[in-house]
């Protein structure tokens, strides 16, 4: 979060300072991951880098746990683990914890992560990450996330470059998904451990630039059903970069990509002014993908639907030191918040692919972001 802030107002380079990743797409879709495709980047210049799994166990649990290694303009490294079992009633807080870490280093290969009480590993095989933590009492993580669908990038490399040169960029924006995971493990805590046995996402992400210069405003939507996986991304850049929307997504089930590509969008089809940080909540959202499956089918797929009670709304600056809010509270119009919701009333994925239709209920987790 504190890369999020530390920085000035740029100028207005227009749309034509951002290479988006969908540019690529026009030729290559999307990229099946390797395992090289999942090694930490660690760059010296400012960017965060994170690994977050989200969790919808079968006993209707909802949980995150995130690890996030960030470079402060070259001169300074920080990682951090956080973790989040979600109360879905509503009735009280959830347990929510972020931790620094202390020693943390990479393995030799850049595929696993070490620090104090603390390891994120993934298997010889690349498709299962282990990740124990007990860097917080509060939150004793054991977990296991074996890939159950191939994992994708849109385009060559999953990344969009920015910079007026476009030979020489100056920022970037990546992603990498496991869409479907078969998860097993717990999270102890204080009151009681908690059997996160379930289906579960997996996002490898890097901002490579000061992340409010890169997005001002998110949407993320992860739904998984019994069947399938529809996952989707997007972002809009500031004025800066000519207000520019990016929109990644992909539709998955065990063992087959069904589409992944640029051809989606995400609207907020109801809308209400939230007093408190001054941002229009979204309300109902209208998730939509399209494009082509690899055997060439027609694919179009709709998520529609209210969003109930918000979980959650993450009040960024309220979770960074002072002196880093002094200095970001110079910056006009940067005001970070993140909604997070799972509706009760339980939606369904509209799926036609070809002259097939079919229609699924599932369990959504959804982030509204809402930065400058």
């Amino acid at each position: 979060m504190l890369a999020l802030l530390f920085s000035l107002l740029e100028p207005i380079y227009g749309p034509e300072a951002i290479q988006s990743v969908a540019r690529q797409a026009q030729e290559t879709p999307y990229t099946e991951l390797s395992k090289n495709d999942l090694r930490w980047r660690a760059y010296q210049y400012t960017n965060v880098e994170n690994k977050v799994f989200y969790i919808m166990a079968d006993d209707g649990t909802l949980a995150m746990v995130q690890l996030i290694y960030s470079n402060i303009v070259g001169l300074h490294t920080t990682a951090q683990f956080t973790s989040k079992i979600f109360n879905l009633k509503g009735d009280g807080p959830h347990n929510w914890h972020s931790d620094p870490l202390s020693n943390f280093m990479f393995d030799e290969s850049m595929l696993s992560f070490g620090a104090d009480n603390l390891a994120v590993q993934l298997n010889e095989d690349g498709d299962t990450y282990t990740i124990k933590s007990a860097v917080n009492d509060d939150s004793l993580v054991n977990l296991t996330f074996k890939r159950s669908s191939p994992g994708f990038m849109i385009g060559k490399d999953g990344t969009s470059y920015f910079g007026t040169d476009p030979e020489n960029p100056w920022g970037s924006m990546s992603h990498a998904f496991w869409p479907r995971c078969a998860v097993e493990g717990t999270i102890t805590t204080k009151e009681k451990t908690y059997d996160l046995t379930g289906r579960g996402m997996f996002i490898h992400a890097l901002q490579g630039m000061k992340p409010h210069h890169a997005a001002a405003r998110w949407n993320f939507v992860n739904f998984q059903t019994p069947t399938y996986s529809a996952m989707m991304m997007e972002y809009t850049t500031p004025p800066s970069y000519g207000s520019t929307t990016v929109n990644v997504g992909g539709i998955v089930k065990d063992g087959e990509i069904i589409y992944a590509g640029i051809n989606n969008s995400a609207t907020h089809t109801e809308s209400s002014q939230d007093a408190e940080s001054d941002w229009p909540e979204p309300k109902s959202i209208k998730w939509v993908w399209d494009g082509k499956s690899k055997e060439g089918q027609e694919v179009h797929a709709e998520l529609d639907g209210a969003l109930g009670n918000r979980l959650d709304r993450i009040d960024v600056m309220a979770e960074v030191p002072g002196f880093i809010k002094t200095i970001a509270g110079s910056v006009a119009g940067t005001r970070p918040y993140i909604f997070q919701y799972c509706p009760q009333e339980k939606l369904s994925l509209k799926l036609k692919v070809g002259d097939s239709e079919v229609t699924e209920e599932g369990t959504m987790f959804s982030e509204a972001t809402f930065i400058s």
